[in-house]
């Protein structure tokens, strides 16, 4: 999945050319590219399936030139992830009825390939034996909100077991709450199914959603899909696929894993994972000078350019273009806020 603007990573994440399609890291490999290469080793190239916005064609097939043309899926409008799978699954499907597939976010960190290619394999072979649909969860360090979570009976089990419950995105105080209880896992976002099993789970859980696909289920997998989905695909609704299925089907398993997951979704995420000074500072493609700073991270798109600050603690500054941030890292959780500001003063111009 590729297709969103990443507005919590404003303003280095713009409209124009969203987070996955950076290289935070300087490694040479985008977060949409790295994704694909982790994916590799677990899956046949030719099976490789992106799904993205319309308008990152060019980006998408700049980046990964070696995916097919006919392996691409354009979205025609933005509609959260319930319909992007929706999609996904009915195209491989229709190529492979008994096919089982891994959905993945492209803007992911994992850090232990081996430990997730292990855990891949053992997903796919509990789906492929159970009808079941597979989450991958994560032991929370801190009380999240930007995350869901998930509930098990016990939570010593270890291995892949059966979800009591399941919460989208709390607000702080049941984050707390969940994170002191010790039974629940953070949901990582990437799942495994049949295509067969994720197709009855919407029907099952979401039949307004599914029946938009249902009927043009002829049409998957033929010359007659674009156009099937340029029509039908703005009328769905925007809807996340833990709200549409994972919150409300009887058959949600979770396999617990820890092979050095991130979520790289937000300001806090990239600063946890980029390499420190000794004053807990994080520079990203700038020179800085810091005078009584502390845990801050200074992002600039202008490798050129210098940073003079002092006496700021735990702050965002970030430089791209024509919009310069400066906010408390503690509150970035505001910064979609923000965002709806700019847009609603200033339009799309510093999108």
């Amino acid at each position: 999945m590729s297709g969103g603007i990443g507005s919590r990573f404003w303003p280095y994440s713009r409209t124009d050319r969203p987070k996955q399609f950076i290289d935070f890291f300087g490694t040479g490999r985008s977060l949409l590219q790295m994704s694909y290469d982790r994916i590799l080793p677990l899956v046949d190239p030719e099976n490789v399936i992106v799904v993205t916005n319309e308008v990152y064609a060019p980006l998408v097939a700049e980046q990964l030139p070696e995916v097919k043309p006919e392996n691409i899926l354009y979205e025609p409008a933005r509609r959260n992830t319930a319909p992007c799978i929706a999609w996904a699954a009915h195209h491989i499907a229709a190529l492979d009825p008994e096919a089982s597939m891994i959905v993945a976010p492209s803007d992911h960190i994992i850090t232990r390939e081996r430990e997730f290619e292990h855990s891949i394999a053992a997903g796919f072979d509990f789906v492929e034996s159970h009808d079941a649909l597979l989450t991958l969860g994560i032991k929370p360090t801190r009380p999240e909100t930007g995350y869901g979570y998930i509930q098990v009976a016990d939570p010593d089990a270890g291995g892949i077991v059966k979800v009591k419950t399941f919460t989208e995105k709390p607000d702080i105080e049941l984050a707390r709450v969940f994170l002191e209880s010790g039974e629940f896992f953070w949901n990582s976002g990437i799942f495994i199914w049949t295509a067969r099993a994720i197709l009855d789970a919407l029907r099952r859980c979401s039949p307004d959603l599914a029946r938009v696909f249902d009927l043009g289920s002829k049409k998957f997998g033929t010359p007659a899909e674009q156009a099937f989905i340029d029509e039908a695909f703005p009328t769905c609704p925007s809807i996340s696929i833990d709200y549409a299925v994972m919150e409300k089907a009887p058959n949600v398993y979770v396999e617990t894993v820890s092979f050095g997951w991130s979520d790289l979704g937000t300001w806090r995420s990239l600063y946890e994972n980029s390499p420190k000074n000794p004053d807990g500072n994080v520079t990203q493609n700038c020179n800085v000078m810091a005078g009584d700073s502390e845990r801050c991270i200074f992002a600039v798109a202008d490798s050129d350019k210098l940073v003079v600050v002092r006496g700021l603690k735990d702050y965002i500054i970030a430089d791209s273009d024509d919009v310069l941030l400066i906010h408390p890292l503690d509150s970035e959780q505001r910064i979609r806020q923000v965002v709806t500001s700019v847009e609603e003063r200033f339009g799309g111009k510093y999108l």
